[in-house]
């Protein structure tokens, strides 16, 4: 079956190009799933719904990559998914399709430009730690972080081994600024975080009362 992901940043965008283009790429109109929300946000309720739609054998069509991430790493995560799951991947515009050679032959490229940018990002955070710790002082502890702090933040963490307290150092502020910061920005990290703790605290009151 062929299922159709379009997305726009805003209500105010046009849609329809996206639609049209899936259409004649042969997707029924009751399988496409439409987004209005920008690609930085991490929680995209139709994605989501459209991912559990999508059975082994199926073919995800999209009008352009960028309508599924904004950076190579998450492109290649989604991809990488995709094809654990036995779902081939079409791009119309970029000309990418997973059933073919070439397709496939592109999408290794990618994910070994991914790698590379990923082994950047890791030796950054490790000489950014390094240093950070070294001089031993954290600077002044500002009420919140800026998108860039925010987006370095959510790099680092994408390594296993470096923890909250790693990131609050480097970005001279604290492990409960840098949580706050990302809850607001819907990180998955953090998120999954905050429910275990809230259900740790359910389970705790449900036993005092019992």
């Amino acid at each position: 079956m062929k299922i159709g992901y379009a997305r726009v940043s805003t209500t105010d965008q046009n849609l329809e190009p996206q639609i049209d283009a899936l259409k004649e790429a042969g997707v029924e109109e009751e399988n496409i799933y439409r987004e209005f929300v920008s690609g930085a946000k991490t929680n995209r309720p139709e994605w989501n719904n459209c991912k559990r739609a999508l059975r082994e054998g199926d073919q995800l069509i999209i009008w352009k990559l960028d309508r599924l991430g904004r950076s190579i790493i998450e492109l290649v995560t989604i991809a990488d998914e995709l094809n654990r799951r036995g779902v081939h991947l079409h791009s119309l515009t970029d000309a990418i399709d997973t059933t073919t050679a070439g397709g496939t032959l592109i999408f290794n490229v990618l994910a070994a430009v991914a790698q590379f940018e990923r082994d950047i990002i890791s030796e950054r955070t490790k000489a950014g730690l390094k240093a950070a710790r070294a001089r031993g002082a954290r600077g002044g502890r500002p009420p919140t972080l800026d998108a860039t702090q925010v987006k370095l933040a959510q790099k680092m963490l994408e390594d296993p081994t470096v923890t909250m307290a790693d990131v609050a150092r480097l970005v001279g502020t604290s492990e409960s600024t840098v949580r706050r910061a990302l809850r607001k920005a819907e990180d998955p990290k953090v998120m999954a975080e905050l429910e275990k703790l809230a259900k740790q605290r359910r389970a705790k009151a449900k036993g005092k009362r019992a």
